[in-house]
């Protein structure tokens, strides 16, 4: 547990994938986590606290956020919820870009606010926002690769609003990682998966508990001086390209 205690997280997204993944790892360092989620868990652990929640339903997010805050201070946010609307520009609607924007990077915004309070009070606070590779661009991710685009920008602005609080903003950009939602949008056995295969230069998929453990260090007490980056645990496909 060294640099964590018992103190609680708020993790959007956690009852499946990376964000399962990284619930899982911050309950065994030490810390009570809070899962907002559309969807139940399969299993719920001892330190979780689920609601359920539809991030899209900004009256509805609210409200779990101030029966979250009202009983607890809560100083630690992992904004991990997302969806993907996969579209070509000739084909995005605009309810695909309203309904992306709106859990992708509206949803963590109120969290963000709903949250500050207690980590201005405390003087310390750790915010860790799940971007996404596809920021730099992905064809077929108009929406989804603008709301991550979005999301750099939200982690380095409120870096630079929240640093003189003592508050640490950054963002991690997982590559293709082994979950239900990218086989979902990435079927296996497809030549457009295994071109994606052939991007990777170690030539396998991330593992979402490797994507957990950097969340895990960017949450830690003694990671104070790190504040408005983007990580990417991609595998080494983004080496090369523009930042």
């Amino acid at each position: 547990m060294s640099g964590l205690s018992r103190d609680t997280t708020l993790v959007t997204g956690g009852s499946q994938g990376i964000g399962r993944a990284v619930v899982d790892r911050l309950i065994a360092d030490g810390l009570h986590v809070v899962n907002f989620d559309i969807k139940r868990p399969t299993v719920i652990g001892e330190h979780e606290t689920f609601m359920q929640v539809d991030l899209a339903d900004e009256k509805a997010l609210r409200a779990a956020l101030a029966q979250t805050v009202a009983g607890r201070p809560v100083t630690r946010l992992v904004n991990n919820a997302g969806i993907v609307r996969p579209a070509t520009i000739d084909l995005v609607s605009t309810a695909d870009v309203q309904a992306v924007m709106a859990v992708n990077l509206a949803a963590a915004i109120a969290c963000v606010q709903a949250l500050l309070p207690a980590m201005r009070t405390a003087r310390f606070g750790r915010i860790v926002n799940i971007s996404s590779r596809a920021a730099l661009g992905k064809a077929e991710r108009i929406a989804y690769a603008s709301s991550k685009a979005a999301v750099h920008g939200l982690t380095r602005t409120l870096a630079l609003e929240l640093a003189c609080d003592g508050i640490t903003v950054n963002a991690i950009g997982p590559g293709p990682i082994a979950t239900a939602l990218f086989e979902r949008v990435n079927p296996p056995g497809t030549p457009a998966t295994q071109r994606i295969m052939e991007t990777i230069p170690l030539r396998r998929l991330g593992r979402p508990e490797e994507v957990a453990h950097h969340v895990a260090s960017l949450l830690d007490a003694r990671a104070g001086f790190t504040t408005g980056q983007v990580l990417y645990v991609c595998g080494g496909m983004t080496v090369g390209l523009a930042p």
